[in-house]
C-alpha cells in the first residue's frame, strides 16, 4: 500500500518527505457492515484479512464463505434481523451467497445501483481511515501495516459520530423509503 498522504507540517523551506521502498506484492483485504438502527448508537463490524498464497494462485479477496461469516457474526452481535444494502461486488451477487441469504429468515439484501460508491457508508469509512490513521505514513513490514489498520477502525469504532457521518454523506437516511433489488 502506497502511503497516502495528508497536510503535514516542516520547517519553513524544507519539503518533508516519506520515503517508500517499493511497492509490495503482499495482498490485504477488508470487509466491514455499518451497521444503524433507530435510537441505538451506529456499529462498525469489520474482518481484515491477509491473503498469503495470492500470487500462487489463491483467493486477491474475500470468498463467499468469508462473507457469510461475517454475516453470521454481525447477526449474533445484533441480535436481530439484517437488512443489508450492499454494492455490485461480484461476491455479493454469487450463487451460492444467494442461497445462502434465501435461507436465512432474519436477512434482506438490496443491491445498490451498478457504480454507486457515493451510496455506500462503507466508502465514507475507508476514506476516513485512509486520511488519519494511514496518512503520512510508511510500513517498515505487513504486520506493521495490519496493526495500524486494525487500530484505525478500533478508533472509527468506538466513534459513532464518524460512523453516522458516513451515512449522512450518502444523503440516505434511515427513514429512506426502501429500495428496489435488481
Amino acid at each position: 500500500m502506497t502511503p497516502p498522504t495528508s497536510r503535514t507540517w516542516a520547517r519553513r523551506g524544507s519539503t518533508p518527505v516519506i520515503r517508500v521502498r517499493g511497492r509490495s506484492q503482499r495482498r490485504f483485504s477488508i470487509a466491514a457492515l455499518c451497521c444503524y438502527k433507530p435510537g441505538e448508537r451506529s456499529r462498525l463490524i469489520y474482518r481484515p484479512r491477509r491473503h498469503t498464497d495470492h500470487k500462487g494462485g489463491g483467493r486477491k479477496s474475500f470468498a463467499w464463505t468469508e462473507y457469510r461469516d461475517l454475516l453470521i457474526a454481525a447477526h449474533q452481535q445484533l441480535d436481530g434481523p439484517i437488512v443489508l444494502i450492499w454494492d455490485n461486488l461480484n461476491v455479493h451477487k454469487d450463487r451460492r451467497m444467494r442461497v445462502f441469504i434465501d435461507a436465512q429468515d432474519w436477512i434482506t439484501v438490496y443491491h445498490l445501483p451498478p457504480y454507486a460508491p457515493d451510496l455506500n457508508p462503507v466508502e465514507g469509512i475507508w476514506s476516513v481511515l485512509r486520511r488519519t490513521s494511514q496518512a503520512n505514513t510508511s510500513f517498515t513490514d505487513p504486520d506493521h501495516l495490519i496493526r495500524r489498520l486494525r487500530h484505525g477502525l478500533r478508533q472509527i469504532q468506538y466513534r459513532s459520530d464518524i460512523i453516522d457521518g458516513c451515512l449522512t454523506g450518502t444523503g440516505l437516511t434511515l427513514t429512506t423509503p426502501r429500495l428496489q433489488g435488481q
